[in-house]
């Protein structure tokens, strides 16, 4: 990293790990396809199952219960589908209950047809609308297929944190499938399948400190399991087909045990950290909005307006200044546009918001930076409007 900028976008890509890098480099040197059965075939696969038990423990998982994919983006479209199996029998879903925060790769609503997406609203403090939720899942048409409904644990934008048990209660009483976007949360809370009571996480590998390019569906055992989306040799029990890429597995698996050892200690300092640069933010600009503040939010995100200040030129103004930081998802080719997010919060989503994410390695030189960046910024705007 560039001595003279600070890296505060953690939620778009967290900086790779020491571990994560070794164990990359090391397995990208083996020779061998993992598929095959001579010695160097036999010792890539073992690193990848390696890797494979390392991000079942940091889940709660069992190792059977990871299937790696290129990404979480794949993973939501693996596990979005109307079409399921439970053993050798077709298992139908009729809807998807998709929350109206959900990242894009889950908002989309991977193979299910527009019409069979439905949208849960939430309250203007970005938590979700259970009690709608319970509505919708009591109109839902039975003959049609089980109800599948999809809500983030954290989200990339707020990072308020959602109420995926009381969502679970809610999905199971109806007899449907709940499957949670963790990749956020991943890393920065405590986070055990079996305590969610979900039935699949998707978790990423470089919002961890792994490489870029892996990434899992998790599930809460193997009984019930989605059609695959990419078929072919038959690689992770059938369920997505391709020559898995060791490497970044590898690594991925190293980055998920180096995160999940002192994770609560780690969150809370980066949670004081965060405080303070919001308090210093603040006094700076009294007027500054902080979206979500109010709800329970991860350790690490602030997300904010300033009158005056919108969201493509306060990136540029930011990075002019030597700070990296983003307008919400980084996951749309680079375009800064509405944020949706903001919009289902009852928000005007043409108003500007700045996304500041941190890590624990963000140090008291990046906060200076940040915080004396802010108080240019905020001071020209505030020199525009008086004029």
């Amino acid at each position: 990293m560039d001595s003279t900028r600070a890296y505060m976008d953690w939620n778009a890509t967290a900086p790779l790990l020491p571990e994560a890098r070794e164990a990359f480099l090391r397995v990208s040197l083996m020779d061998g396809n993992p598929s095959s059965v001579h010695r160097e075939g036999r010792a890539i696969r073992a690193e990848i199952e390696a890797a494979r038990r390392k991000v079942a423990s940091a889940l709660g998982a069992k190792s059977t219960e990871v299937v790696f994919t290129s990404g979480a983006t794949e993973a939501a479209n693996l596990v979005l589908t109307p079409d399921f199996r439970m053993g050798r029998s077709a298992l139908k879903i009729g809807k998807l209950y998709v929350s109206a925060i959900e990242h894009k790769a889950v908002f989309e609503g991977g193979r299910f047809a527009k019409a069979d997406i439905e949208i849960i609203p939430v309250h203007a403090d970005g938590v979700v609308d259970l009690t709608a939720l319970e509505a919708m899942l009591a109109g839902h048409d039975a003959s049609l297929g089980l109800p599948m409904v999809a809500l983030m644990l954290a989200n990339n934008e707020t990072g308020v944190i959602q109420p995926v048990t009381e969502a679970a209660k809610l999905a199971h009483a109806a007899g449907g499938i709940l499957v949670v976007d963790a990749v956020q949360a991943f890393g920065r809370i405590p986070l055990d399948i079996q305590a969610l009571n979900a039935d699949f996480l998707i978790v990423s590998s470089h919002k961890i400190g792994g490489p870029k390019g892996a990434g899992a569906l998790v599930s809460r055992g193997e009984a019930m399991m989605p059609v695959a989306l990419i078929r072919g040799g038959g690689q992770e029990k059938g369920h997505r087909s391709g020559t898995e890429n060791a490497a970044a597995i590898a690594g991925f698996g190293a980055a998920a045990e180096a995160v999940a050892a002192g994770l609560e200690e780690r969150s809370a300092k980066v949670r004081a950290v965060r405080d303070l640069l919001e308090r210093e933010m603040r006094s700076v600009a009294p007027e500054l909005i902080m979206h979500g503040e109010r709800s329970e939010r991860l350790p690490n995100t602030s997300f904010f307006s300033l009158d005056g200040l919108k969201s493509e030129t306060g990136q540029i103004a930011f990075d002019i200044e030597g700070i990296a930081l983003s307008a919400g998802s980084a996951c749309t080719s680079g375009k800064v546009g509405e944020s949706h997010v903001l919009k289902a919060m009852g928000l005007d989503p043409r108003m500007g918001a700045l996304r500041i994410s941190i890590g624990f390695s963000t140090s008291d030189r990046d906060i200076e930076r940040t915080l004396a960046a802010f108080g240019k910024i905020a001071g020209r705007l505030k020199n525009a409007r008086a004029a």
